[in-house]
């Protein structure tokens, strides 16, 4: 056995190990590290059952990830770091790796949306991601389109809001952001749906100038950007599991339905009545 750790206790470490990033190899060198004040670099890879040639890659390893330290003594030696210092360290610089990844994989995926919508638009004989009708069941798709929508507004914003309601914290963003615009928000919620949470957020709404009537039912979800396009939210009446399918359009007639749709629920709806805490 590679170190003093019974058999059992020792290969579930092991595995933790390898769970949270290290190798077989930094692994097993860590357990034997942790069990003992220090080892030189070929003792350290007999106990651990390492390679000779490929010890002093795994030490380099785990001094860079911070599980390991050098002790200058007549040789080279090599200790183990804490484990309470070692880990959550470890996975601090992990943290701050991934999140610089992720903010150039986000920088090269925006250059590469900008040179495949190029591309897409001529295969689609110009027409590209305007295309007037598009059906979406994305969650994540349907939110991106709302969110390009929203953002695009400059007159008005109309909505029919019915259950079940997105807790979207970047949704009331943009409708904040609307308003600042001096677009015109008008939300239709159905009577007796709404959760404390989702009042509080609406009264959030209202005291920055966005109407909100309500009315007994609501045929479907709808949001109208500028009376030129907008996208119909239609739940899936075949699957028992609830899920919504969206249609995304920017076409003049089908604008111009929707919007009388609208007007004639808003004529028979009534301002809604929220509670003030």
């Amino acid at each position: 056995m590679p170190n003093d750790l019974p058999e059992v206790e020792y290969q579930r470490l092991w595995k933790r190990l390898q769970q949270i990033g290290l190798n077989a190899y930094e692994s097993r060198s860590y357990l034997v590290l942790v069990g003992h004040p220090k080892f030189k670099a070929l003792e350290l890879a007999a106990r651990a059952h390492v390679p000779r040639q490929k010890i002093y890659e795994v030490l380099d390893s785990l001094v860079e990830k911070g599980f390991a330290q050098v002790v200058r003594e007549k040789t080279k030696l090599f200790s183990a770091v804490e484990p309470s210092l070692a880990i959550p360290a470890y996975f601090a610089r992990r943290s701050q790796q991934l999140q610089h990844e992720l903010t150039e994989q986000s920088r090269f995926a925006s250059d590469l949306v900008e040179e495949l919508n190029a591309a897409y638009s001529e295969g689609q004989g110009g027409r590209g991601t305007l295309d007037f009708l598009r059906i979406v069941s994305e969650p994540l798709q349907t939110a991106a389109e709302y969110r390009r929508m929203m953002s695009e507004s400059r007159v008005e914003y109309l909505e029919f809001s019915r259950p079940p309601y997105a807790v979207d914290p970047l949704n009331d963003d943009l409708v904040r952001e609307a308003r600042k615009r001096g677009v015109r928000c008008r939300l239709l919620i159905e009577v007796g749906t709404l959760d404390t949470e989702h009042r509080r957020r609406l009264q959030e709404f209202i005291d920055i100038g966005v109407e909100v009537n309500q009315v007994p039912s609501l045929p479907l979800k709808l949001a109208l950007f500028d009376g030129k396009k907008g996208l119909i939210a239609l739940l899936d009446p075949v699957i028992t599991r609830p899920a919504w399918t969206a249609v995304v359009f920017d076409h003049n007639g089908l604008s111009e339905a929707m919007n009388g749709l609208f007007e004639d629920y808003w004529r028979r709806s009534i301002p809604m009545p929220i509670a003030r805490s």
